[in-house]
């Protein structure tokens, strides 16, 4: 039963920094609800074993497209029921949740509210406690000094649902008390997010929202062409979870097989399959196996690889320990990748060299300083594989712009010649580098943050009104 004493629900939550996202777990008695379950719902499991509670429902805010849910199989293993929008159908047992529908938890209670804008049948749910408002679940709808993007449902719908979105997201501002703690989903680094950047946009009440959020602070058009405008690519695994979520997941497998000998790896390679190494950026320049792919071992890694990996193609992971690689399947599953056909580590047990006799590769990693004397001399080519809005923003002169998930198409499109690829921090550059050095090309890769190109007295242009 959930706690009569009048003291409100707690609420534990789940970090994803990886994708951005959070789920979020209620406490109250020996009950407990979870809201937007990620796939490896081991996690969730742990919380639920350490607060000693049992799991009642699983609600989900929308049907998901940045990553697999965990709330069927929560669900199925727990007997929970399993909460999702009017008007979506999913092939697993659910119940359906309207407008003004509650779910009553003793003295608490979620009631849900149509929020359409990142999804048309989009629900946020305000978590009541003794008959006030003290919580709302967002999901991707009023999100931390931004909203969810309005264009994951195609471009024939866009504009409708940006101006809903704009409506939803006064709508549950106009119910909220200012200590209403606002609690979204989205908006953590997730590219479900649409960008604004304002003010601080990290104080997750109500009342601080009403003074940093643009979509409740500016009218209605004026928003939504802000919104439209800012809107760019998005990865492209997003178009296999939708669908994916709406037939439902099973048990995520976790576990790895035995390790694969390094020779199996450049072999895997050599026939045109994605081997991807997950150490350090420039450890990875310093020494390769010839072939690979750098996808270091960081939050963006399930972002980028998800992005260009071709979807349903096989893929290898080499690590500088097998913690590495099971920490990288873990993110990979996530998002539905998960033929993981071999991996290795780059150090074995006791010291020794696995690639002691395979042909290796390296190349430079730099900073914007040490580009600055080449730029725009004759053989050096400088390639920006930012998005779209970063490079009209502010951009090198006489850089070449080819946005990273594009790279791997328009290599042919590069001149002749030494080719410098940045990006804004170095993540995205030395992908880019190993995709280009696997296509034969001569790589500097830079990796600096964008900023330091202004000290170093590169010039800097914008396409930007």
């Amino acid at each position: 039963m959930w706690d009569r004493s009048g003291v409100p629900p707690e609420i534990a939550t789940i970090e994803t920094p990886e994708l951005g996202d959070r789920t979020y777990a209620i406490f109250a008695g020996a009950d407990a609800v979870v809201v937007d379950p990620q796939r490896d719902v081991d996690r969730v499991f742990a919380l639920l074993s350490e607060r000693g509670a049992r799991l009642t429902h699983v609600v989900e805010t929308h049907i998901h497209n940045d990553y697999v849910s965990g709330g069927p199989e929560l669900s199925r293993l727990t007997g929970a029921v399993l909460v999702i929008p009017d008007g979506e159908s999913v092939g697993y047992p659910r119940r359906l949740i309207a407008d003004g529908e509650r779910i009553q938890l003793g003295d608490a209670a979620l009631v849900a509210r149509h929020t359409p804008g990142h999804t048309a049948t989009h629900m946020s749910y305000v978590l009541e406690a003794a008959g006030r408002p003290v919580a709302a679940f967002t999901g991707g709808s009023l999100l931390l000094g931004s909203v969810g993007r309005t264009d994951l449902s195609g471009p024939w719908i866009t504009d409708r649902l940006s101006h809903l979105q704009h409506r939803s997201v006064r709508r549950l501002s106009d119910e909220l008390p200012d200590g209403a703690a606002i609690l979204p989903t989205h908006g953590f680094g997730s590219l479900c997010s649409a960008g604004f950047p304002v003010g601080a946009a990290d104080t997750a009440d109500a009342l601080h929202q009403r003074a940093e959020n643009p979509a409740l602070l500016m009218d209605e058009d004026a928003f939504v062409a802000r919104l439209v405008s800012g809107l760019d690519a998005f990865p492209r695994y997003y178009a296999y979870i939708g669908p994916r979520n709406r037939e439902g997941a099973g048990t995520a497998d976790l576990t790895l097989a035995a390790p694969s000998p390094a020779r199996e790896l450049v072999a895997r390679a050599s026939a045109g399959e994605w081997v991807v190494d997950l150490r350090e950026r420039r450890a990875f320049a310093a020494r390769h196996l010839v072939g690979c792919l750098a996808f270091e071992l960081s939050d963006p890694l399930a972002t980028y690889l998800g992005w260009l990996l071709p979807w349903g193609s096989p893929v290898s992971l080499i690590g500088a320990s097998a913690a590495d690689v099971a920490g990288a399947r873990r993110a990979l599953v996530r998002i539905g990748i998960e033929k993981i056909v071999a991996w290795g580590v780059s150090e074995g047990e006791h010291g020794e060299d696995p690639w002691a006799d395979l042909a290796t590769g390296s190349y430079p990693v730099v900073g914007f300083a040490d580009l600055k004397p080449f730029i725009g001399a004759p053989g050096e080519v400088v390639v920006d594989v930012r998005l779209g809005s970063e490079w009209r923003e502010a951009h090198l002169q006489g850089a070449l712009h080819i946005p990273l998930h594009e790279v791997p198409d328009r290599v042919d499109e590069i001149p002749a010649g030494r080719v410098w690829a940045h990006c804004a921090a170095g993540y995205r550059a030395s992908v880019a580098g190993s995709l280009l050095a696997r296509a034969g090309r001569e790589v500097m890769v830079v990796s600096d943050q964008f900023s330091s190109a202004i000290d170093a007295g590169l010039e800097i242009t914008s396409t930007c009104d």
